[in-house]
């Protein structure tokens, strides 16, 4: 389990100025973020703001007719419930923990309180807002743009990037939900995948193999979300 001296894991709590840290640390509280566990509804008010640690969040679009469709992943890089602090206070979307790790839960009325003193807390959750907006569009795009053997590789890119190592644990099932399309579609982009040499794929576990070769492989959605990121949540204090 995570403890508040743990506060690097999540890159968004590290990047906090020591004042701000030493604020929040009382506050946070560490969690277990078991596969499926259903964070916050469509159209919740959130009670919490969620930091996940060794986790993956999915946050999720769900139709009428309760079909799903992926808009975005949060991991160690940021948050879930940017509404808690944007002032509209309640979300689109459903946020379902999709890959089992640990992370760190806030009160929803404490992160307001910090955002509204303004400063560098502030300006570091609206950088990663931005940030987050621009992978919800460009995930858009790729669904309507690109193809399923393209959408898997910026799918993978972006979830091994928020995990330590080269290996997710993921059923087909689930990937087939996130992405919005049909098992058999993402069992034929897999095994492409598997026998160009990118991945290797045995009863819910990937390993890629050649991530080089799944970069150059995938379309220009990845790379554009990734500089975005890159340069609104750089790797130092926030100011």
């Amino acid at each position: 389990m995570n403890s508040p001296q743990d506060l690097k894991l999540n890159e968004l709590l590290a990047a906090l100025p020591a004042d701000v840290q030493l604020r929040l640390k009382p506050q946070l509280k560490s969690m277990n973020m078991p596969l499926g566990q259903v964070l916050s509804e469509s159209g919740d008010s959130p009670q919490h703001v969620f930091f996940p640690t060794t986790a993956i969040v999915s946050l999720l679009f769900v139709s009428e007719n309760g079909e799903t469709s992926e808009v975005a992943v949060v991991g160690r890089e940021g948050l879930v419930g940017i509404s808690v602090f944007m002032g509209g206070g309640s979300t689109t979307s459903r946020a379902v923990v999709q890959c089992a790790g640990q992370g760190f839960r806030l009160d929803a009325g404490k992160m307001r309180d910090e955002f509204d003193l303004g400063g560098a807390a502030m300006h570091l959750m609206l950088r990663y807002t931005q940030a987050l907006i621009t992978q919800m569009a460009q995930t858009a795009v790729c669904n309507r743009h690109h193809s399923l053997d393209q959408q898997l590789c910026r799918w993978l890119l972006l979830n091994l990037d928020r995990l330590e190592g080269s290996e997710l644990v993921m059923t087909q099932e689930l990937i087939a939900a996130n992405l919005g399309v049909r098992r058999e579609g993402v069992t034929e982009a897999a095994l492409h995948l598997q026998e160009a040499g990118l991945i290797r794929y045995a009863r819910g576990h990937i390993t890629v193999l050649d991530r080089p070769a799944l970069e150059a492989r995938t379309c220009e959605c990845y790379a554009v979300v990734k500089r975005e990121y890159d340069r609104l949540l750089p790797q130092r204090l926030a100011g």
